[in-house]
């Protein structure tokens, strides 16, 4: 079986622990997680003790074992030459950045090149959709894992034109008592993403909030961040223009998971920024498909909008997509004591206009 069916089997396979494989252009790459892993797993996968270790260039290049050239594209493939001294607690010592303090690295550790760049691209980005940390054991060639999948199947498990409306419904909420909430899925993807249609069509283009799914900050309150706040107000400036749309997207922790998201709020209590966190648990400093949203305006019939944020690459990406951005409105809060830091970050290292 192919296609994004394949994929979700693939990434039901990676959370369980059991191997997969990714048919690359030039070879193919069987591989066995290491998060879910264990010795055992280990050792029926690998009797030979040969297998290398796949992590991201982000990832290696906090371990020394890439220069920043290499790790210009934090979520590039590297391969680590597999050593005596590299078994499994060395392994989930590399790929952990949690432990970095705790686990001395025995090394030394070697980059070799790779044989399937594609595929090995290709694994990284599934450990991403699986919510699990990027690294891998890899064997060259088909192992025979029960799921086999190429790297054409992960960008057509991605493509944002599968989305499609499921169901909508009249939906009063806080601040906006007017409104009505429209239902998105894939056929494969658990995560559905949401509209959330505020006042009726009056003639103007839409004012229109991408807001990412964060759970710590929309639900708990989490100080942290400023998402709750900004979900909040998001809501109550749509409802005071007459008319707009709120975009929920299931992208926790910029298109990382939940899990990684609080392995990343676990480095910033060690002292690193939420950029460096997210490099240094081997992802892209940010993992989100805007393309997404982009479709779902299309579905919605709305391909002129106003644009409540301060993040270019919001503009850019809907853009892209096709989306006419009449006017970029700014959506910025007052910080707290907790999340100063976090905001100068989003200003300062990633584009920000606050």
């Amino acid at each position: 079986m192919t296609g994004p069916r394949a994929v979700a089997r693939a990434i039901d396979a990676l959370r369980r622990g059991w191997p997969i494989t990714i048919a690359g252009a030039e070879a193919a790459l069987t591989l066995l997680a290491v998060e879910t892993a264990d010795p055992l797993r280990l050792a029926a996968f690998d009797a030979e003790e040969a297998a290398a270790v796949l992590l991201s260039a982000g990832r290696a290049a906090t371990l020394k074992l890439a220069n920043q050239r290499d790790a210009a594209v934090p979520d590039a493939p590297m391969l680590v030459e597999r050593a005596p001294w590299l078994d499994f607690a060395a392994a989930t010592a590399l790929g952990d950045p949690q432990l970095d303090l705790a686990t001395p690295l025995k090394g030394p550790y070697r980059a070799v090149p790779l044989s399937a760049p594609d595929a090995a691209a290709a694994a990284l980005r599934l450990a991403r959709l699986a919510g699990v940390l990027p690294a891998f054991f890899v064997r060259e060639g088909d192992g025979g894992a029960a799921e086999s999948i190429t790297p054409a199947d992960v960008d057509a498990h991605e493509d944002p034109a599968r989305l499609a409306i499921a169901t909508r419904a009249r939906l009063p909420v806080a601040g906006a008592e007017t409104a009505e909430i429209v239902a998105f899925r894939t056929p494969e993807s658990p995560g559905e993403h949401i509209a959330l249609l505020i006042g009726a069509p009056n003639g103007r283009p839409p004012l229109v909030r991408l807001h990412s799914e964060c759970l710590t900050g929309d639900a708990l309150g989490s100080l942290k961040c400023d998402c709750g706040p900004q979900l909040d107000a998001a809501i109550a400036a749509i409802a005071e223009s007459g008319w707009g749309i709120l975009l929920y997207l299931r992208q926790e922790g910029r298109g990382i998971g939940l899990v990684n998201k609080l392995r990343a709020y676990a480095l910033q209590d060690q002292g690193f920024d939420t950029v460096d966190a997210n490099t240094r648990l081997g992802f892209a400093i940010d993992a989100r498909d805007f393309r997404t949203a982009g479709r779902m305006l299309d579905l919605l019939g709305q391909r002129a909008i106003r644009l409540l944020t301060n993040n270019p690459a919001k503009v850019a990406a809907l853009e892209a997509a096709g989306v006419t951005i009449v006017e970029r409105v700014r959506h910025a809060l007052p910080p707290n004591p907790h999340n100063e830091r976090y905001l100068a970050t989003k200003r300062d290292r990633t584009g920000h206009q606050l």
